[in-house]
Parts: C-alpha cells; structure tokens; sequence
C-alpha cells in the first residue's frame, strides 16, 4: 500500500487509525494512528463540522479509519474522516485491527444477549 501517509497540497495528512477505546466523548477519540507508517497513540480530535458526520456519530471502538488533517499538540485535528475496511489499513495497523476485533467479539458481543 506505500506510505501510510502523505502531504497534501495545503498542509493536510493523510492519516489512518484504528479507535482503540469506547469513545466516550466524540470530541476527543482515543485511537492507534499511523503517520507514516509509524503507529503511536494519539486523540482524535473532532470539529463541530466531524462531529455532525454520521460516519462520526456511529463510531465504534476497533472501527477503522482513512483521515486527512493536521497533527497538534494535543493530538490530530481531523479535516475529512472516511470509515474503511480493516483491510485496508497500511500493514503497520492491520495486526491491531485484528487483535481489536477479536477482544471486541469475546468480550463484548457475549453482553449483547
């Protein structure tokens, strides 16, 4: 898939990320985000105008995502969000998708009956 990141005409970066936890505020999502192909923790932070996307409003932990913004002090100010298959993640995300998904099904699917 190449680099996991790449500058875009006005400063923006393209980022992927999987959430690694519940969001519990969906202005600052807790998420693995690969910036050049370099995984490190980082929250995702959301404008009014993310946070009114219905892509971000269903947004679930393990939930796999194509971003493009701005890294800052407190994390990434996310411009555009696009939801992705797993699959489609850069190799260096894949491995924790996989892990997420199944902890997600063991621990999780079973409280659903």
């Amino acid at each position: 898939m190449g680099t996991a990141s790449s500058v875009q005409a006005d400063g923006e970066i393209l980022v992927f990320a999987v959430v690694s936890e519940v969001p519990k505020d969906k202005a600052r999502v807790s998420a693995k985000v690969s910036v050049n192909d370099i995984v490190s923790d980082m929250k995702l932070l959301a404008s009014e105008t993310i946070l009114n996307n219905l892509i971000w409003k269903k947004l679930e932990i393990c939930h796999a995502v194509r971003m493009e913004g701005h890294k800052v002090a407190d994390g990434f100010q996310i411009v555009t969000v696009h939801v992705i298959d797993a699959g489609m993640l850069p190799m260096s995300l894949q491995s924790f998708a996989g892990d997420c998904l199944i902890k997600k099904a063991i621990e999780i699917a079973p409280l659903v009956d």
